[in-house]
């Protein structure tokens, strides 16, 4: 028999309440189903409002797909409704929540304590929310001083500093990655202007015809009919328009935000262009899932690992350095 067999399941710390009530309860599950099935129980739904839809407690989004709750760190809040129920945000904080968490990011210093050790609790439950984090808050948990999150984390000093080490790899790492694309991105377009430099001599006034030409089919396109408003912040509009490939920058919430936005929606919003967003669209969801394939394979380590439900810490920067 394998250590694999008598391995138990990651685990997702989950609060849950019905829909209207302010009532929750702590839960932990490792999958949507069997998140369902405790929602059930502990709510006291009846098997006959099956099947129940889980929504985020802030924004209403539903939460159908296995990799959307692997991106979701702990104990994220739930709302749970029953056959034909609709979400009713306003009823308990009168749908202002995302404003609130926006508030509290741009506050001062007070907010920012708050911040990080949310950010260790996270770490916490699960290393491997490491992978999912953007760069800022990475940035927020290397800042903080190594005894205090040591505290926290109710670990020794040397192994926080290890810790901190690795979050500065991650980062390092993607300002790698984010320096090569760049530097790809120069290399073709150099290609481009010399397969183009005849044309452009020959005919620059029918180039910039052209031009002309699909700007007015986009704004077209996009002034012929209402898109729907875009659900990102503030923050992270300016995130995707200043940072050179954002995807790097930003969580795998944010990337997940970033996908379920419609295109001409987004383009408008950033005022791009329909194929720059598209294109942008493209490299959220690729690194998105990378970046789940990476919590897929620690979550594989850690069901091997005789058994035990964590990895040591120790083990666990040993496996991601390996990456």
């Amino acid at each position: 028999m394998t250590a694999a067999g008598s391995a138990l399941p990651l685990l997702k710390q989950c609060l849950i309440r019905r829909n209207g009530q302010q009532e929750q309860y702590g839960v932990a599950a490792s999958c949507l189903r069997e998140l369902r099935s405790k929602a059930c129980d502990l709510l006291a739904i009846d098997k006959g409002l099956d099947p129940i839809t889980l929504v985020l407690a802030e924004d209403g989004t539903i939460v159908d797909d296995e990799d959307y709750f692997l991106c979701l760190p702990p104990n994220t809040k739930f709302v749970v409704l029953a056959k034909d129920e609709t979400w009713a945000g306003s009823s308990i904080d009168g749908g202002t929540a995302w404003l609130e968490r926006e508030t509290t990011e741009m506050d001062g210093v007070d907010s920012e304590g708050e911040r990080w050790r949310r950010l260790a609790g996270q770490l916490k439950a699960d290393l491997s929310t490491i992978i999912l984090m953007s760069e800022e808050d990475l940035q927020v948990l290397i800042d903080v001083p190594c005894s205090e999150l040591a505290q926290e984390l109710a670990e020794n000093q040397p192994k926080i500093q290890t810790l901190q080490d690795t979050l500065q790899q991650v980062l390092d790492r993607r300002e790698e990655e984010r320096q090569s694309r760049q530097l790809l991105e120069l290399y073709l377009q150099a290609l481009k202007k010399e397969d183009h430099v005849v044309p452009r001599a020959a005919d620059p006034e029918a180039e910039e015809s052209a031009t002309d030409g699909k700007d007015d089919v986009d704004l077209g396109s996009s002034s012929g009919r209402a898109a729907p408003a875009t659900t990102l912040s503030t923050h992270l509009l300016t995130q995707l328009r200043e940072k050179p490939a954002p995807e790097l920058s930003l969580a795998s919430q944010d990337l997940e935000l970033v996908l379920k936005n419609d295109p001409e929606s987004l383009a408008l919003a950033l005022n791009w262009d329909k194929p720059k967003t598209e294109a942008l669209q493209r490299a959220c969801q690729g690194e998105l899932s990378r970046r789940l394939q990476q919590v897929k394979a620690l979550q594989a380590l850690r069901s091997v690992s005789k058994g035990k439900k964590k990895l040591p810490w120790g083990e666990w920067m040993s496996s991601k350095r390996k990456k």
